[in-house]
């Protein structure tokens, strides 16, 4: 069996090129995904406290290690919450991620988002005064929150990183410790293939590890695999459409998480296929001046009342990021 490619992070460790995603999976079906995942090769798990699925992951995991894999061949990801970063709350949810997943340490562990919420109401604390938003927190800054990730004990985690971080938060984390993530977790498909962000993280050997390869219809929009260039090219390389959107992100040189819940396409997305320049462009033209970002939490119900990206969509929120 093919266990697929693996990339070298900065740390020297491995990642797995292709990974499975858990976000937005249902109760009740991430167990049997994960365990069909690693069945069939998968190494690679995304995971994250937020998704409130990983007690699920760790019952699959029970499944396969050892009977199928040691723990040392899986590579495990997961990410703090946002109502987790005071620097004195970090650790306390590692634990919480690491007793839900019945392992001792992760690979990788995320600030999954660089905007902070008031600790112990919940996991979408209600404003008290602004019905329909979250209550943001701005005692910690980000660097506060890095400082206490680096901070982390080896043995529960082997790697830190960001995700869903721009280059000036990036950056301040660098200047303020010194220390560089070593991976950022970014939405990245052909309408938002954010240049500019990668060049950068290619230049800083920050890794990426891209989500949403597909694109996503959470706001009733037509589907990446649905794109007229993907279905030729799919057709052309007897591939299906998501393999071939997979395989874009292999081209730029990321680790991609497609999600799935449904075996045969668990399967056939870690089946990869080998893109030409010449395919790789065309699906690239798509997002010529079609500039998407599906994943914008101005829009989310709760709304986060708060800039991340310099999106048009954002331009009403009134909170920056408080970044040092």
């Amino acid at each position: 069996m093919s266990f697929g490619k693996v990339l070298t992070l900065s740390s020297g460790t491995t990642i797995p090129q292709i990974g499975l995603g858990t976000w937005q999976s249902k109760p009740k079906e991430v167990e049997h995904a994960v365990e069909t995942a690693v069945r069939n090769g998968y190494r690679h798990l995304d995971c994250a406290m937020i998704y409130e699925n990983q007690d699920e992951v760790g019952a699959a995991l029970k499944k396969v290690i050892p009977a199928v894999v040691k723990r040392e061949e899986l590579f495990i990801t997961s990410k703090v919450w946002n109502s987790g970063h005071r620097p004195g709350e970090v650790e306390k949810e590692l634990d919480e991620t690491l007793k839900a997943l019945g392992t001792d340490y992760v690979d990788l562990y995320l600030i999954h988002w660089p905007v902070a919420f008031v600790p112990g109401k919940g996991i979408y604390p209600p404003h008290p005064t602004k019905e329909g938003e979250v209550e943001l927190d701005f005692e910690p800054s980000l660097v506060d929150t890095w400082k206490a990730m680096i901070a982390l004990p080896k043995s529960k985690v082997k790697n830190v990183g960001v995700s869903n971080f721009t280059i000036e938060h990036i950056d301040a984390l660098i200047a303020a410790t010194g220390v560089v993530p070593v991976a950022n977790q970014i939405e990245a498909h052909p309408l938002l293939p954010q240049d500019e962000l990668v060049a950068y993280l290619n230049e800083k050997n920050i890794h990426i590890t891209a989500y949403s390869p597909l694109g996503n219809n959470s706001i009733g929009l037509k589907k990446l695999t649905d794109e007229a260039v993907v279905q030729e090219i799919a057709e052309k390389l007897g591939a299906t459409t998501a393999q071939v959107l997979v395989a874009w992100g292999v081209y730029r040189g990321y680790s991609v998480i497609p999600k799935s819940v449904q075996e045969e396409r668990i399967i056939s997305n870690f089946k990869q296929v080998a893109l030409s320049e010449e395919d790789y462009k065309k699906i690239t033209a798509i997002g010529h001046g079609r500039h998407l970002r599906f994943n914008i939490p101005y829009r989310y119900k709760p709304m986060w009342d708060i800039a991340l990206f310099g999106e048009e969509a954002e331009a009403k929120a009134t909170h920056k990021v408080k970044i040092v």
